[in-house]
């Protein structure tokens, strides 16, 4: 059972709109996460922080990948451990601070980033292949008043 089968009609809509967009969530994750292990034989992790480090081509420091993911700075220690024994990213040593380090993609990692945020792309396409564009556009503006009423709030 999903989350969205757990709202009744009793239910507000808001709840029944809040289920259905995290039941969507996690049927289009659950696929992705799937084709990422089948395509290209990795997690969806390691593709997070390739992808945060695809938009820092100088590097970021270990403590702001992990802010950046949202994650544990162990997490992002092991994740990094493995891509650099497989040479997809490397270290380098902080210029003033021997304890810190920078990561970055290496050559090879963007290559395979590359192909693998390519079909990550088309993924998310026909994961939405049943809207219309006016109905993807509709849906996009419909969700950034929610972010912005968010925003506002905060």
């Amino acid at each position: 059972m999903d989350l969205e089968a757990r709202a009744h009609s009793e239910h507000p809509e808001e709840l029944r709109l809040w289920l259905r967009l995290l039941t969507c969530t996690q049927l289009i994750e659950k696929q992705i996460r799937s084709d990422l292990r089948d395509q290209f034989d990795t997690s969806l992790p390691r593709f997070d922080l390739m992808a945060q480090l695809e938009r820092a081509p100088e590097g970021l420091r270990m403590n702001e990948l992990s802010r950046r993911m949202m994650v544990t700075g162990g997490n992002v220690t092991g994740i990094t451990d493995q891509l650099e024994g497989e040479g997809l990213v490397e270290r380098l040593v902080v210029e003033g601070d021997r304890r810190a380090y920078r990561v970055r993609l290496t050559p090879k990692g963007r290559r395979q980033f590359s192909a693998m945020a390519q079909a990550h792309e088309e993924w998310i396409v026909h994961a939405f292949a049943a809207l219309s564009p006016q109905d993807i556009d509709a849906m996009h503006q419909l969700l950034g008043k929610v972010k912005e009423h968010f925003q506002e709030t905060a």
